[in-house]
């Protein structure tokens, strides 16, 4: 690594750490920043990819509440098969240049945290209950290779992972824990429980002085930027996969309770629709309660009795 570049790390570094860190502090690290560092050619790089993911109906339905409990532990399974592969490719290649600056075990490492939300969904024989589907399948066999044959190409999904998991995730974790009522403690959604980090905006600012600060040519840059929108492509893969078994599901009534706002049309439209997304405590349009109610079947069966003795009614009175 030059002088030039160990400086500008070492300054990046200091100011990621540092415990006041606000709007001066960030106004500073942008303006080190410089358009041919990593972490700009990623962000811009990869931003149709990323607007693309966003965009597909799962990440959409899962936004607006719309995400059935068994299709979430399908993507569970998915994380799992995913983060096994890379963190075992990351563990193997520990010592390689483009590796080391960004090897973070203790602080990124998910694979045990979605064997505790496997072991909560599917209980203590989970792995004998699961098995890896085939858009997943796919995205693991690339990790495996690049991971062989070229593993500076991890940087793109370790980023790609962990930087968004660190960000959105954890707007996802919060919709999952009210709409599928677990547990406050972090039952099922350990995943994107971060307890080694702090601060996430300080630590991603951290990763990101040290992907800028790798001694990587022009055309190296270039390549991972491509695995990058590769990585997205694997993901949206996997969603439309899960957006697909999700469509053949029954709604469910989770817990025994009535089902939150089946997302029909905008809820953000809905005048009774007063919880934001991702905060706590559940708010539901009257007109879809009214509708989830009709489709309980001790309500249909009342309902059934009450318009027999209408009619029997009417009938004796028109006699």
């Amino acid at each position: 690594m030059s002088a030039e570049k160990l400086e500008l790390q070492n300054k990046l570094e200091d100011l990621a750490e540092m415990d006041d860190f606000g709007y001066d502090n960030e106004d500073e690290m942008e303006a080190y920043l410089r358009p041919t560092d990593l972490s700009e050619l990623l962000k811009d790089g990869t931003k149709e990819s990323h607007e693309r993911a966003e965009n597909t109906e799962f990440v959409k339905d899962f936004l607006k509440g719309r995400i059935k409990k068994d299709l979430f532990k399908l993507a569970t399974v998915a994380l799992y098969f995913t983060y096994s592969a890379m963190e075992e490719e990351l563990d193997h290649n520990k010592n390689h240049s483009a590796i080391v600056p960004l090897y973070f075990p203790v602080e990124l490492h998910r694979t045990e945290a979605l064997t505790k939300d496997l072991e909560y969904y599917f209980g203590d024989d989970w792995k004998d209950q699961i098995s890896c589907s085939e858009a997943t399948k796919k995205y693991v066999e690339r990790i495996h290779y690049i991971g062989k044959n070229s593993p500076e190409l991890l940087v793109a999904h370790a980023y790609t992972r962990y930087m968004g998991d660190l960000s959105g995730g954890q707007l996802l974790k919060k919709i999952a824990q009210r709409v599928l009522r677990l547990p406050a403690s972090g039952e099922g959604v350990f995943f994107y429980k971060f307890d080694n980090i702090s601060n996430a905006v300080k630590f991603k600012q951290l990763y990101r002085a040290r992907l800028n600060a790798l001694d990587l040519d022009k055309e190296t840059k270039k390549k991972i930027v491509e695995e990058a929108n590769k990585a997205f492509e694997f993901n949206m893969q996997v969603f439309h996969e899960l957006q697909e078994i999700g469509a053949a599901m029954k709604d469910e009534v989770q817990d025994g309770k009535i089902p939150l706002h089946e997302g029909k049309g905008d809820i953000r439209k809905c005048p009774y629709f007063a919880a934001k997304l991702g905060s706590s405590g559940n708010s539901g349009c009257p007109y879809h309660v009214v509708l989830a109610l009709l489709r309980q079947p001790s309500v249909q069966l009342v309902l059934a009795v009450c318009v027999a003795l209408a009619a029997g009614a009417v009938a004796w009175y028109m006699m």
